[in-house]
């Protein structure tokens, strides 16, 4: 079995598209959508007609949770819902903000943070700091209590923008990598296959080159904030915050 695995797209159909193409080619026999799917500016509504023609299966992120009235909760935030609405059909943002905070397919559950939060993280917990904060390992027994209860042999997560895995007993824990917004300072967008032979399960994670530059100029075009979008993506080094909402 073959699961493609996508989070984090965050509105980025050009990074999308190349990543498609590789997924394509992989032929998987599921797709995972963890969530985060719009809330950006190289065209939000491309990036979605995509995503939803996939048949995947779809959790929300805490981006998707922006959408219930009163989910924006920063300035920024409310200007950037007040020009994304009119960029997609009302039935796409009711169809975003009703999804599921959890889901399963057969031995993989999957969330976009932790079972219990879109805003939090599986594997990394926020830690503030004086230049904003980092992101250090879970405590190792805290995360076995979390993952052990759900009796998955895979657990998949997001919210990070950092791909990444360990076991828990005898669940892997994977943190797909993202498709756009990226924060190790390579701008590639980032897609995981996971692949389970013979009972096991392995991970694939997977980078991609895209037409940044073009998704740049579609900001800069369409959208009052192509001077953030063009620093976030061309330096692959989204700031990481614990909470933005």
């Amino acid at each position: 079995m073959r699961v493609a695995v996508l989070s984090d797209v965050h509105g980025n159909a050009f990074a999308l598209e190349a990543v498609l193409e590789e997924v394509r080619e992989a032929a998987p026999d599921a797709i995972l959508n963890l969530g985060d799917q719009i809330e950006g500016a190289a065209d939000p509504a491309q990036a979605y007609a995509l995503q939803a023609a996939l048949g995947a299966v779809e959790v929300r992120g805490n981006n998707e949770e922006k959408l219930w009235p009163g989910g924006r909760r920063t300035p920024l935030s409310r200007e950037y819902g007040a020009w994304l609405e009119p960029q997609l059909p009302a039935e796409a943002l009711a169809h975003l903000a009703a999804l599921p905070l959890c889901a399963r397919l057969d031995e993989v559950y999957l969330c976009h943070g932790t079972p219990q939060s879109a805003w939090e993280s599986l594997l990394w917990v926020w830690q503030a700091g004086t230049d904003g904060g980092f992101y250090r390992s879970r405590d190792p027994r805290e995360l076995r209590r979390l993952v052990a209860p759900l009796g998955a042999a895979v657990v998949v997560c997001g919210h990070t923008h950092r791909p990444g895995s360990t076991r828990v007993g005898d669940t892997l824990v994977v943190n797909s990598g993202a498709v756009s917004d990226q924060v190790d300072g390579d701008p590639r967008a980032r897609w995981t296959l996971l692949e389970r032979r013979a009972g096991h399960w392995s991970t694939d994670f997977r980078a991609v080159t895209y037409d940044v530059a073009g998704a740049v100029a579609w900001a800069r075009q369409y959208s009052p904030f192509g001077a953030g979008v063009a620093e976030l993506l061309l330096s692959g080094e989204m700031t990481v915050r614990g909470d933005a909402g």
